[in-house]
């Protein structure tokens, strides 16, 4: 008997994208079942565009990425579906590949599939951005294991998986929380390299601006250092045994060096 496709929710921040979400939109693949647009604090017409363009609109007054991502799963709750979505309004996000996502996800039975983004250009990814994706997947990597390339906001996620997360960040912490709670619960997780677009229209918050990269920067860290606390004895038992492991390593090599 042919399996039911899964039903799968597209949430989108939004805030002051009217310029590029009717595009966005008509990228989002046949493979959703829903979208569902979170209208964040927009003083433009971003929420009556996305009603326009089929879109399920939630409004949520508190501005930041997780408030608004929080508030799409809130709306979610009375009817959820198997899997979540979540992608960005700029156009910058390959919409399109989100049905590569869902297939890899069915395909290889993983709880959490991410985009890796592979810039189109240097105009789609800041050196900003660069450089902080690498610091902070260096610090999961050496704090908790897994191989994260990237904290790229486009990715999919089973309901059930997501709840047990917890998520909480308001800002812009949100996607390397959802990263490192995924390896403290051991959830099956694989990133797909994609190509990454310039924005479609307007100016990144975060990005492009000094305050935003500070904002972003201190959050990320905070993040960070936050859940390195809580889990403080595994880390250390880690860390410990990494760095046994290393001075044994040179020691062999030594002693080999020296029998030469």
């Amino acid at each position: 008997m042919p399996t039911t496709a899964p039903r799968i929710a597209l949430i989108i921040p939004a805030h002051n994208e009217a310029e590029s979400l009717p595009t966005v939109l008509r990228r989002v693949p046949s493979c959703i079942s829903q979208v569902l647009v979170v209208d964040n604090g927009s003083t433009d017409d971003t929420g009556v565009l996305a009603r326009a363009g089929g879109a399920r609109v939630v409004r949520e007054e508190r501005l930041g990425y997780g408030s608004a991502c929080l508030a799409g799963i809130a709306a979610l709750q009375g009817e959820p579906p198997e899997l979540v979505a979540f992608a960005d309004a700029d156009g910058s996000d390959n919409h399109p590949q989100l049905q590569l996502l869902a297939q890899t996800l069915a395909e290889e039975n993983l709880d959490l599939v991410l985009a890796q983004r592979v810039p189109k250009n240097r105009a789609a990814l800041s050196l900003q951005q660069r450089f902080g994706n690498g610091l902070a997947t260096w610090l999961i990597s050496l704090l908790w294991g897994g191989n994260y390339q990237d904290l790229g906001p486009m990715r999919l996620i089973r309901w059930s998986a997501l709840q047990d997360l917890q998520m909480r960040d308001a800002g812009y912490g949100w996607t390397i929380e959802m990263q490192i709670k995924a390896l403290q619960q051991g959830l099956r997780v694989r990133e797909i390299p994609l190509l990454y677009l310039p924005r479609l229209a307007g100016q990144s918050k975060i990005s492009r601006t000094l305050r935003g990269v500070v904002r972003a920067g201190s959050t990320i860290l905070w993040i960070v250092a936050r859940e390195a606390w809580r889990d403080r004895r595994q880390i250390g038992w880690r860390l410990y045994r990494r760095s046994r492991a290393a001075i044994s390593a040179s020691i062999n090599a030594m002693a080999g060096a020296l029998k030469m």
